[in-house]
């Protein structure tokens, strides 16, 4: 990845990346709609937890697009936004799964496994849009952090479905769905690091100029 102190760190200035962001803005929207759904018709944890981040991952790449072209400090406090919103995303999938612990009846796995699948296929189809530009500044480093999220957490809820299926426990489902809530944790870590270091190099170039 290119260092973000660098000038020439793209910034999603182009029209192919704008085409692209939306692109995916919409396959997400439409992937939260169905899988939330899915999740609370078969009452699974991990089928929620990733409708959440297909949510979340709608509203900042909006905000992604919104701030391209914008200057360093706005694309940074973008950036600072994004991961705040990932992390009160884990939060609230933590929260969930604290109480489904509580109720352990199994989830419905043959849903998990099919719209896992759908989901994986959506996600796969957002990682090959967004390839070309996964590293850039933080603003375009975290829509391909999210992406990435997106297809390891399907895969995560392919296998949960499985596992519920041939045991008849609940537990995959919600160690996934805490897994998971780490994943976005860890992403939410990186784009704040990030965000927070270029907004320490544009306060030294505003300082210096």
């Amino acid at each position: 990845m290119s260092g973000c102190c660098e000038n020439k760190t793209f910034d999603g200035a182009s029209p192919a990346y704008r085409r692209a962001l939306l692109a995916v803005i919409a396959i997400n929207a439409v992937m939260f709609v169905v899988e939330m759904s899915a999740g609370m018709i078969s009452g699974s944890q991990a089928l929620k937890a990733d409708a959440l981040d297909f949510a979340g991952d709608t509203a900042t790449y909006a905000l992604s697009l919104m701030v391209i072209g914008a200057s360093v400090r706005t694309r940074a406090y973008a950036s600072l936004f994004k991961g705040a919103s990932l992390a009160l995303i884990a939060m609230a999938v933590l929260g969930m799964t604290a109480l489904r612990v509580l109720d352990g009846s199994p989830p419905e796995a043959s849903t998990m496994g099919i719209v896992g699948f759908m989901a994986l296929a959506a996600n796969a189809a957002s990682v090959v849009i967004l390839l070309r530009w996964r590293d850039g500044d933080s603003n375009v480093r975290s829509v391909w952090l999210c992406s990435r999220n997106d297809a390891i957490g399907n895969v995560g809820v392919i296998l949960a479905g499985g596992l519920v299926a041939l045991t008849g426990s609940a537990w995959p489902d919600l160690v996934v769905a805490i897994l998971l809530a780490s994943l976005f944790l860890k992403s939410a870590s990186a784009i704040t690091l990030q965000a927070t270091h270029e907004l320490k190099a544009d306060r030294e170039f505003q300082a210096q100029h």
